[in-house]
């Protein structure tokens, strides 16, 4: 039997796990996104800020990475230090540095946003990274703008309006700080992702823990550097022995949940079509809503529904015209 005529020796069961298994770790990382703010209001319950457990938890998926894949990353360090990369060692530190900044706002707006603010809201509003996507492809990779990539960015933007939209409050625009700072999360996302995948075509040697690390290292010094804007009660610390024994449980295990969950995207994106990737990381916004509804009791209206609406087609016109591309 010859086994390279249009597939038809391989495997069923096989052929079968390769299109389905990336998909469910898709499918498994956006349930995880969808459920994180729930643990980070727990930590804000015992005590630690948000700027704070940013940057704790950051840590914790730092010293996790570390310890699991110390080697890969020890190798990536010394091919930085010995300049034994296709750019210089002071573009590939300048690189390295924007992605670690964006990623840092990132965790910090999306978590400080989430602890303090109407989750469902926070969310919708990081997700108009699609938006904010279209222009820094273009100022970064040097992508060409057309009436497509102007078109999706609207889309996005007009949702958002439409969420933020209310007679009482005037302008569509976020209504606290908490609001401002998913949206402001959202933006970093973008530039984050249009950095790491330039760093990947500048570095395509460095091994993806190495960029994972890079934003959570991020994470950890904007955490710590927010702090100053975030003033430190100690008397809300939970300096008791139980209680500190149970927020260290619980920031070390989201450290782990963290890095796992970001390599188990990974996995499922690099083996799954785009526009289908897209189209399962939406299950997030789903998973967000019913956890939101079922552990705090708060429920998005008509107004938000038809915002989200608008920026999921969005997402999906935005994969779906750069797989075409």
């Amino acid at each position: 039997m010859n086994l390279n005529v249009k597939g038809e020796g391989r495997p069923p069961l096989l052929s079968h796990n390769r299109q389905t298994l990336p998909a469910l770790a898709i499918l498994l990382g956006a349930s995880v996104w969808g459920v994180i703010w729930y643990p980070l209001r727990l930590l804000a319950a015992l005590g630690i800020s948000g700027t704070l457990a940013s940057a704790l938890v950051s840590l914790a998926t730092c010293l996790f990475l570390a310890v699991v894949f110390w080697r890969s990353l020890s190798a990536a360090l010394r091919s930085i230090w010995s300049n034994s990369l296709a750019i210089s060692r002071y573009d590939a530190c300048l690189l390295l540095a924007a992605l670690a900044l964006a990623g840092g706002v990132t965790n910090v707006g999306f978590v400080w946003g989430t602890i303090h603010g109407q989750v469902m809201r926070v969310m919708l509003l990081f997700y108009l990274s699609p938006a904010w996507t279209v222009f820094f492809a273009h100022w970064l990779l040097h992508e060409r703008l057309n009436l497509a990539d102007i078109a999706i960015a609207l889309l996005s933007l007009a949702g958002a309006m439409l969420m933020l939209w209310s007679p009482e409050l005037g302008l569509p625009l976020p209504a606290n700080l908490a609001e401002w700072a998913g949206l402001i999360a959202g933006i970093s996302f973008a530039l984050q992702n249009v950095l790491s995948r330039r760093v990947s075509h500048a570095l395509p040697t460095l091994p993806a823990q190495l960029r994972t690390a890079t934003v959570f290292t991020g994470g950890v010094l904007i955490g710590l550097a927010s702090i100053v804007f975030e003033p430190i009660s100690l008397d809300r610390l939970p300096l008791a022995p139980p209680v500190l024994t149970h927020a260290l449980l619980l920031t070390i295990c989201l450290g782990a949940v963290l890095a796992l969950n970001n390599m188990l995207v990974q996995y499922g994106i690099q083996r799954v079509a785009a526009n289908r990737a897209a189209l399962i990381m939406l299950f997030e916004i789903v998973i967000t809503a019913l956890s939101v509804w079922w552990l705090t009791g708060e429920m998005p209206g008509p107004r938000e529904w038809s915002g989200a609406s608008c920026i999921i087609v969005a997402t999906l016109l935005s994969s779906w015209t750069h797989r075409r591309r």
